[in-house]
């Protein structure tokens, strides 16, 4: 759908990230939802509409629902919770209800302690047999079978992907939100032993606790905000709910057409974007996205950032708060965030400079895939 800013991101909030014993997913998601309420300036009455996410761990106190509307004391014309919200299908989904007129104001909020109920591996590791992803690491595995299908079509190598968490952790040293600040380099992750030959643990998300908020509003409403307003552009999705009965799923070749789709809507392409946010579970998404989505050709994703060029002061900023490979895995809910904190300005020394315009990228692993574009005026 075009939106040609008709629909606004006017706050953001977020809750300190890490790992909190004791406090549930809506705890979290609470904290975040004070903050962006704060930074949109307004109180909880202006709120008449609520996009809860569910999470897919589904271990108890972890992800949240609309009951956290009894927690925030908030009774919204419009509800609903997704199971897998991600950031851009929640936003789809309440720049729709904007749109239908079912809410003028949407409070959107995120909340977890999947670090906390798993441990510091994360998808780097194993998980409980009877969770949604099964006794083996999906995300590792099929990290490893994209990744190895790449390189023989291409002949990229270890070292180049060892690229995209350098990058990610040279943006992440200058964000102070987050986790895994600390820089490395290739020698280091060559170091590091297989997860999934072969990819490493350096190219898998480790689990994060925390909360994330977003408040949406009307465009026409949008300067009666104190912050500049980030507006929708234009959005897409698509499902290939068949998985692996479809062809060639491993390079998920269905998500050109999300990109073709935003472009499109959004009336801009890959040259006029600033800023690009890829949701990351892991390094290989970054690489198969940048490709997929026009920045580069196919099979030159990992030359191109092994070159540096989506690294602080590089032509093509990518992830520019560290993403989940090393700020924090909130499933993108960040990105957004870091997306509409750069294109607003004044953020220190990760700021891209006259950033006017942001795509966030994501994906459902290998079964729906979205994409928002977002600009200032």
């Amino acid at each position: 759908m075009s939106y040609s800013g008709e629909v606004a991101v006017v706050g953001v909030g977020v809750s300190r990230q890490g790992r909190h014993p004791g406090r549930s997913g809506n705890d979290l998601a609470a904290d975040a939802f004070e903050d962006a309420l704060a930074d949109a300036g307004i109180d909880k009455g202006r709120v008449d509409g609520l996009v809860t996410c569910q999470s897919l761990i589904g271990y108890p106190g972890d992800g949240i629902d609309t009951t956290l509307g009894q927690i925030l004391g908030i009774n919204p014309a419009y509800s609903a919770t997704l199971d897998y919200g991600t950031c851009n299908f929640s936003i789809h989904l309440a720049a729709m209800a904007i749109s239908a007129g079912l809410a003028s104001t949407v409070a959107l909020t995120y909340g977890t302690v999947q670090g906390t109920m798993t441990g510091d591996s994360g998808f780097a590791g194993r998980l409980q047999p009877d969770s949604v992803f099964g006794a083996i690491d999906g995300i590792g595995f099929m990290s490893a079978l994209m990744f190895q299908r790449h390189r023989e079509r291409f002949g990229v190598t270890e070292e180049q992907l060892g690229a995209v968490t350098v990058a990610q952790r040279k943006w992440a040293s200058l964000n102070p939100l987050a986790l895994r600040r600390d820089e490395i380099t290739i020698d280091q992750y060559m170091d590091q032993p297989y997860h999934v030959n072969p990819i490493r643990k350096l190219d898998i998300a480790p689990f994060d606790d925390g909360g994330v908020a977003l408040i949406l509003t009307r465009g026409e409403r949008a300067g009666d905000f104190p912050n500049k307003p980030v507006r929708l552009l234009g959005m897409s999705e698509i499902a290939a709910l068949r998985g692996y009965q479809n062809r060639d799923q491993l390079d998920r070749p269905w998500i050109r057409t999300v990109a073709e789709q935003v472009y499109s809507k959004a009336k801009v392409g890959p040259r006029d974007i600033d800023i690009v946010s890829i949701q990351d579970p892991s390094s290989v998404w970054t690489m198969q996205m940048l490709e997929h989505f026009g920045f580069v050709g196919e099979g030159d994703a990992l030359p191109f950032i092994a070159e540096g060029h989506t690294s602080p002061g590089g032509s093509l900023p990518v992830n520019t708060g560290g993403g989940h490979l090393a700020e924090s895995y909130m499933w993108g809910w960040l990105h957004t965030v870091e997306v509409v904190r750069q294109l607003r300005g004044g953020i220190g020394d990760r700021q891209v400079p006259d950033a006017q315009t942001a795509i966030h990228c994501s994906t459902a692993g290998p079964i729906k895939a979205a994409a928002t574009i977002y600009g200032v005026d």
